[in-house]
């Protein structure tokens, strides 16, 4: 309810007039932005900063931007020693504020005074996939990067999201970036999404914040079936007969797409599937499973690397790959094993053939995996495998990963 009510708010808010050109330099406006107390003059600043980056500056200008912030606005390494050793001297209020005003670079009131203009947020997040683009080839502006992801940490925090299904009713601007921002599955017609959106047996839910209402942040796209599939293609089979949703006992979370290369690293996924399997398991109390229908993108890539390929079942190296393939930081290589593992999900079924499309079988030789969403587990699993890296799997999959893992132990000793 406080979350359709910040969206109501933000709905009604009225853009700012177009300011008058401004000729001085953007780091002039920067500085001149950083100093001033006006609210009205900060936001017409403001303004002027935003225009000039999303409609004016090629990605060179870019580029210098935030090099010019993580160079010039970064914290002043002395400042922060006397304000540490003042501190620890004589711990107070004033001290402690001395040092935590030192401590904080001025890029991020910066950036903070950026996002009072009208409708910035979602400026703010293209300007965070440009810098995450152009870190690729420059450490110095990850550091940068540090502060856009602390903020946006708490502007996007849980409770300011706004959970809505899309439906074949919904908007057409939001039905065409459902399209536009599918990642697993692509929908190549609108007779496609329809299919995903329309019949009973499917829904759609998607976060969104309230200063970016068009904007989905992630979506999932869920079958409600009888009993767990193997099979994705039989999922999206345009010809398949509906099922009565009152007959369903599962509901299966076949496609998670985050929408916004910009809020990278800022997690939505573990509410998003906790709250529509909190909604579905009210709305549909037959509903008793909640599982997930997903590829091993890097098991391809996993399998070619790797020098020695044991003879036997490619079923348990599928199984190795997901519960002792890791990357050097002990977390799993499979970035689609990170995410439902971190989210409290626990490694369920393997199949083959189940996706004959040419990506799934690019990428993971047709494997998908069931992760199960137990609601009473879901925390004893994230809390295991965020302070542990105890990874939670069926019997049938450590057996099968054990398997793979003994012809790998007995072929090196050879």
């Amino acid at each position: 309810m406080f979350a359709q009510l910040l969206a109501n708010a933000f709905d009604r808010r009225q853009p700012m007039p177009n300011p008058q050109p401004d000729d001085r330099s953007i780091a002039h406006l920067i500085s001149d932005l950083v100093g001033t107390r006006g609210e009205i003059s900060g936001r017409t600043l403001g303004q002027e900063i935003l225009n000039r980056y999303i409609n004016r500056f090629e990605d060179s200008e870019k580029r210098d931007f935030f090099e010019y912030l993580a160079c010039e606005m970064d914290v002043d390494a002395g400042k922060v020693r006397q304000g540490l050793e003042a501190y620890e001297k004589t711990k107070s209020k004033s001290s402690y504020l001395a040092f935590q005003t030192a401590s904080e670079p001025p890029r991020q009131e910066l950036i903070r005074r950026l996002n009072q203009v009208p409708d910035a947020t979602n400026s703010l997040v293209r300007m965070r996939e440009d810098l995450l683009r152009f870190g690729r080839e420059n450490e110095a502006l990850l550091a940068l990067d540090l502060d856009f992801k602390h903020l946006f940490a708490s502007w996007f925090n849980r409770g300011f999201l706004v959970l809505r299904r899309i439906s074949w009713e919904s908007p057409a601007h939001i039905l065409e970036k459902v399209i536009a921002y599918e990642a697993v599955h692509a929908i190549d017609s609108w007779d496609a999404l329809r299919r995903r959106l329309q019949p009973g047996d499917r829904r759609c839910y998607a976060f969104f914040h309230p200063a970016m209402p068009d904007e989905p942040l992630i979506f999932v796209e869920v079958a409600l079936t009888k009993g767990i599939p193997g099979s994705v293609q039989n999922l999206l089979d345009d010809s398949a007969e509906a099922l009565d949703q009152t007959q369903a006992d599962t509901a299966v979370f076949y496609s998670i797409s985050n929408c916004q290369p910009g809020l990278s690293g800022i997690s939505f996924g573990q509410s998003l599937i906790k709250q529509v399997a909190e909604d579905l398991s009210h709305e549909l109390p037959t509903l008793k499973t909640f599982v997930t229908l997903s590829p091993l993108p890097g098991f391809a890539r996993w399998l070619h690397s790797t020098e020695t390929k044991p003879d036997g079942s490619v079923v348990t190296l599928a199984a190795y790959y997901l519960t002792m393939a890791k990357r050097s930081d002990g977390l799993p290589l499979d970035p689609v094993s990170r995410f439902h593992l971190g989210n409290g999900a626990q490694i369920y079924a393997l199949h083959e053939n189940a996706d004959t499309s040419a990506k799934g079988q690019s990428q993971s030789h047709g494997f998908m995996v069931n992760y199960l969403y137990d609601l009473s587990q879901v925390s004893a699993n994230h809390e295991a495998f965020a302070t542990a890296g105890q990874i939670a799997a069926t019997r049938n999959i450590l057996d099968q990963a054990a398997q793979a893992k003994a012809v790998f132990e007995k072929e090196a000793a050879q």
